[in-house]
């Protein structure tokens, strides 16, 4: 191929600092790229100043000690797609998150910086409306740093190195309030915070931990208020298990070797935490299970199984941690934001084929646990109106004479309109006031949903509170008296039948026939709603 000509193209100004705006960030992402640049500027002390004027108008700081910039430093730092950094494990990683992450936002980016004690302070500002109605170009302005940014400059590096980014101008953050001042605008803004708060202290966890070696210690404030780290593990609870734990080697194509970590804890249920306070700070619930995936000691994904399977309430208490260094960023396909990632096939499989099943029986297990104990709490007198309605019908409604033969044995004698039979039948006395003929139970053998009974003389049927049926059809409609009592009377049905029907040709394929139901009902509610019950509520 004949090259005829070359040119230098370069991008539409107005149209791309524009379009740079819609990247997809979110507010809490967009702080948290920012903080990346000040922790990869070896900062050990950030705050961030978010402020609301008389006006409703918002500007935000975000300072920091960091080594800071001379002019030739700063010009790349607001340059689109600014050079790589030295450090490949810096968490800047695409020399485009101050400036997408900001003017998502705002439509004016000042940063503001010095490099030493001694040095001149310089600050430069991105101003869109300044590049679309003055310049039309990729013009930089150089500016005096205004008062304040002076002030937060001054305290946060202690008059040495550091850096503020100024957020001025900002157009997406709260939507339009016909009051910008009032109390309603006033409210969102506390709120946004507080979710700010809420997601630093979980994305930057490793670096807030003045105990996690592996990172350096850095302190974060958000309008003086100290950011303590939140751990997803609940590593200090007595009760939280680590079920499996793997490092594995990885090597890829060009010859480059690494390693990652993968732990899986099982949290405590509700009631097992050592306080009120430890239980609500875990933060249980069905959108905190999952993966949390750690680039370099940074949470970068959470919340989820990663296209794996979909969050559900028996996962609840299994979260999962997956730690990786820098030179496993293309087999996570790290995105802009590193905010999502996608696994490739290997990894993808490895994880849910092989790592991931032990540690999901073992958060299953332990969420049942806490599950029958809710169950048993929530239906307690469910079934005493079921117990009345048959127990004035039972004598015109029973098809057979039962008499024990030997209670220790269970054994029985039945006589029905096919002649008598002796068979083993779960032989009960009363445990309360009142006939009893519906009796729920923790289990059942072989896992099946109901069985006939006789307690206390009384034609009954035992009912498994554990099999997935109870659970998600009973369990919904406890509130609904007359469902109760018409799915208990089939069931008591069912049972007086199989009494009345059986001999020595038909019980092998009676009870056959209730554990093939069973089976049945098992699989055809497993896409039903677990209801949220007792301990197994979110917070």
């Amino acid at each position: 191929m004949t090259v005829l000509n070359k040119k230098i193209v370069p991008p539409h100004a107005i149209r791309t600092i524009e379009g740079l705006r819609d990247t997809g960030y979110d507010f809490n992402t967009a702080m948290a790229d920012i903080i990346d640049n000040s922790i990869a500027a070896d900062a050990t002390r950030i705050e961030v100043f978010i402020e609301m004027d008389f006006g409703g108008a918002i500007t935000i700081y975000i300072a920091d000690n960091g080594i800071g910039m001379d002019e030739q430093g700063l010009d790349k730092a607001m340059t689109y797609g600014s050079p790589q950094r030295e450090n490949l494990k810096s968490l800047g990683k695409f020399g485009l998150g101050l400036k997408t992450a900001s003017t998502a936002f705002c439509r004016s980016l000042s940063v503001t910086t010095r490099n030493s004690k001694h040095s001149p302070i310089f600050k430069a500002r991105w101003d869109l409306d300044h590049v679309a109605f003055v310049a039309q170009d990729w013009e930089l302005l150089y500016l005096d740093p205004d008062e304040r940014e002076l002030e937060i400059l001054e305290e946060v590096s202690n008059r040495g190195a550091g850096t503020v980014v100024t957020w001025e101008k900002i157009d997406r953050l709260l939507k339009d309030y016909q009051d910008p001042s009032g109390v309603h605008a006033r409210r969102a803004f506390e709120k946004l915070i507080a979710n700010l708060e809420d997601h630093i202290s979980m994305i930057y966890q490793r670096f807030l931990d003045p105990n996690f070696a592996d990172a350096q210690n850095v302190t974060i404030k958000i309008n003086g208020k100290n950011i303590d780290p939140w751990d997803p593990f609940c590593t200090l609870e007595p009760e939280t298990e680590l079920v499996a734990e793997e490092e594995q080697d990885a090597e890829f194509e060009d010859g480059t070797k690494t390693s990652f970590v993968v732990r899986a804890y099982v949290l405590p249920r509700k009631e097992e935490f050592s306080s009120e306070e430890a239980r609500k700070k875990a933060k249980l619930s069905n959108n905190l299970q999952g993966f949390y995936v750690y680039r370099e000691n940074r949470l970068i994904h959470y919340g989820n199984w990663m296209g794996m399977y979909s969050n559900e309430p028996h996962s609840t208490l299994l979260r999962v941690e997956f730690s990786f260094d820098y030179l496993m960023d293309e087999a996570f396909n790290v995105d802009i934001k590193k905010s999502k990632i996608s696994l490739n096939s290997d990894l993808y499989n490895w994880l849910k084929d092989q790592f991931l099943p032990a540690p999901r029986r073992a958060a299953d297990e332990r969420y049942r646990k806490g599950q029958k104990k809710s169950v048993k709490k929530v239906t307690k007198g469910a079934h005493d109106s079921s117990n009345k309605g048959i127990g004035s019908r039972q004598k015109e409604l029973t098809m057979s004479e039962v008499e024990v033969k030997n209670k220790e044995k269970n054994e029985v004698e039945i006589t029905n309109n096919k002649g008598k039979i002796r068979i083993k039948l779960p032989v009960l006395d009363q445990a309360k006031e009142g006939e009893v003929h519906v009796s729920p139970v923790d289990s059942l053998e072989d896992g099946i949903l109901w069985e006939p009974a006789l307690i206390s003389t009384n034609h009954a049927v035992r009912i498994n509170t554990n099999h997935p049926y109870y659970h998600k059809v009973y369990v919904p409609n406890l509130s609904s008296g007359v469902t109760i009592q018409g799915m208990d009377a089939l069931l008591w049905a069912l049972s007086e039948a199989e009494l009345g029907t059986v001999n020595k040709e038909t019980e092998y394929h009676l009870k056959e026939i209730r554990f093939a139901v069973s089976r049945i009902l098992r699989r055809l509610v497993e896409d039903l709603p677990d209801p949220e019950l007792g301990n197994n509520e979110p917070d």
